[in-house]
């Protein structure tokens, strides 16, 4: 069938239905959603019987929507309406929740409905739950609701029916004067409830050292106590304010833009308050804290028998050259560990998405800050790559993107739960790519298959991964039961009697390929490449950072700009979204 995907962007649930609908072999395509006329004619070019919108800011033209068959992903039950579902469900602390399959009407969010699928809540951030608990759901109903469309005799339930559920749970948009925060009066659950619910977008907004800031994301802090609202330690980039009954870590700030000024940027919390950050310690969490510890850290090291766990989980899946030099130290303090195999990752959302746009964008020279981070990644595979005494795991609960597909292919095994999205490529970003991909990713899918995936630039669900060798194993689990589930295979893999087998022919493996092409060599050309996209000013990559930073429209390369590295291929095959440059949200 073939099926147009219309978006506010090519986000990671419109990826994910996208990658899941190809799989079913349906022919997909993608517009974002904006100027009508542009629909009308995507609408005639390709020729749809089928339109789906999985995440959608805006109505569709009404003689779009009463000409062919439109299906609505509506973050909530059934009944509920509004263009901040999840947003109230994390903040009035819902147990449970659900995604609605609807058919555009007149009324937003009040059409039949078509599918609908129940998920839980836990206590995780708004971002955390949408690509998760959220997208599982959505995608099953999706799924459903297409199977049903296609049978040709299904008639979809309106939502006013006598079987229906509250016909009108509409709800305005969650404004920050009620998200704000008292925190002379609110309780550390309350906190972290408003911020949970605005981790990613917008932020909740709040005065901080006499100047107006966006708080984005919090996780308790069960030890510190001061007064309210005040700043008591930071932590790995993340500071540390006092609750009305105990205090919360607040990992990223951003700035709240005056009238008429520049734009501003999300960042660590210590990065931007930059020399306005009070003179308060810093609180490091032990690398490997006692079994049950609560305390929150990004990076954790946790130990079961012959198997090491290195865990790790960075805002928006971004690193920055302080997150990989520190996940490197505690990569190196886990190889020093008698252990056999060793799980990097095994959270629940976003294992990489490479290095850190926001703050390359804010930093005083971003091409050098470019240059730090590429080479503190590279300098992170590089120790995974070249550790021959143990098997390790790479086991990608969430997205992975870009570099952050590469950091994991340095592993011997990539371990993939069912619902994770990854996007093998860097192009969309204007970039070559490191990470040693020219040597991790034709070994593992060949070199033809390796080609189309950085050329085409399109997102690959698990399942494909499985298929093409990109992933060894795929995980059929919720995203709270992966991390039990890798800790058993893991444990399994570690007691197999062919494990020290295994190990001796990774290091006879690495001495052969040496020889034929030294590591340091891959290295060496792919950053040649990139040196001279980070620091020729009218490179690509300045103008579509700006844009994926500050979520504006990805402009088109400037004139002249011919380079054209191997494996930077033209956007044939990618959807036409992203080939007539769409919003750069879609990156992630």
């Amino acid at each position: 069938m073939r099926v147009l995907l219309v978006a506010s962007a090519f986000n990671s649930l419109t990826q994910r239905v996208h990658a899941e609908l190809r799989d079913r072999r349906h022919t997909v395509d993608v517009h974002l959603a904006g100027d009508d006329d542009a629909l009308r004619e995507a609408v005639r070019g390709f020729g749809p019987e089928l339109v789906i919108a999985p995440m959608l800011r805006t109505a569709l033209p009404r003689d779009v929507w009463s000409s062919l068959t439109c299906l609505i992903v509506h973050p909530g039950p059934p009944g509920d309406r509004g263009p901040s579902s999840v947003d109230w469900a994390i903040h009035e602390g819902a147990a449970a929740w659900g995604v609605t399959v609807l058919q555009a009407d007149e009324v937003m969010d009040a059409g039949p409905v078509w599918a609908s699928a129940d998920c839980p809540v836990p206590p995780v951030g708004k971002s955390d739950l949408y690509r998760n608990e959220v997208s599982d759901a959505a995608v099953r109903a999706v799924l459903e609701a297409v199977e049903r469309f296609a049978s040709g005799g299904y008639a979809p339930r309106p939502q006013g029916d006598p079987g229906g559920r509250v016909p009108d749970g509409t709800r305005p948009y969650l404004r920050q004067e009620v998200r704000r925060i008292d925190w002379a009066a609110d309780c550390t659950d309350a906190v972290l409830r408003k911020l949970r619910a605005a981790d990613s977008r917008p932020g909740v907004l709040d005065e901080l050292l006499g100047a107006e800031w966006y708080l984005h994301g919090g996780h308790p802090e069960p030890v510190l106590r001061g007064r309210p609202g005040a700043l008591l330690a930071t932590r790995a980039g993340a500071v540390c304010r006092a609750t009305a009954d105990g205090a919360v870590w607040i990992p990223e700030l951003r700035r709240r833009r005056l009238p008429g000024g520049p734009p501003t940027v999300k960042l660590p919390a210590v990065t931007a308050l930059g020399a306005e950050l009070p003179d308060v310690p810093e609180r490091a969490a032990p690398l490997m804290p006692a079994e049950g510890d609560p305390l929150w850290s990004d990076i954790r090291y946790r130990e079961d028998g012959p198997v090491g766990r290195l865990l790790f989980s960075f805002p928006g899946g971004a690193m920055s050259t302080d997150h990989c030099r520190r996940l490197l130290d505690a990569y190196r303090f886990a190889r020093t560990r008698p252990t056999s195999v060793l799980v990097l990752g095994g959270g629940r959302d976003f294992f990489s998405n490479g290095i850190h746009l926001n703050v390359i964008e804010a930093a005083p020279d971003p091409a050098a800050e470019s240059w730090a981070n590429i080479n503190a990644m590279d300098d992170l595979v590089a120790e995974i790559l070249t550790g021959t005494d143990r098997l390790v795991v790479a086991a990608l609960g969430g997205n992975a993107a870009a570099g952050g597909v590469m950091l994991a292919l340095a592993a011997d095994e990539v371990w993939c739960r069912q619902g994770v999205v990854l996007n093998p490529h860097y192009r969309l970003m204007g970039l070559y790519g490191s990470e040693y991909w020219t040597y991790t990713l034709p070994r593992r899918v060949g070199a033809a298959e390796a080609g189309r995936l950085t050329g085409r630039a399109l997102p690959v669900s698990a399942t494909a991964a499985g298929r093409s060798g990109l992933a060894d194993r795929v995980l059929p689990c919720t995203p709270e039961g992966f991390g039990p589930e890798v800790l058993r295979l893991a444990g399994l893999l570690a007691a197999s009697p062919a494990v020290q087998g295994r190990i001796a022919a990774k290091k006879a493996a690495r001495e052969a390929d040496e020889q034929v092409k030294p590591l340091a060599e891959y290295r060496r050309e792919e950053l040649a490449v990139m040196r001279r996209q980070f620091f020729t000013p009218d490179a690509p990559y300045h103008a579509l950072r700006g844009a994926f930073v500050h979520k504006l429209p990805a402009p088109s390369p400037p004139a002249g700009w011919s380079e054209r590295p191997p494996g930077l291929a033209l956007l044939s095959g990618a959807p036409s979204a992203l080939r007539t440059g769409g919003s750069a949200e879609a990156l992630l």
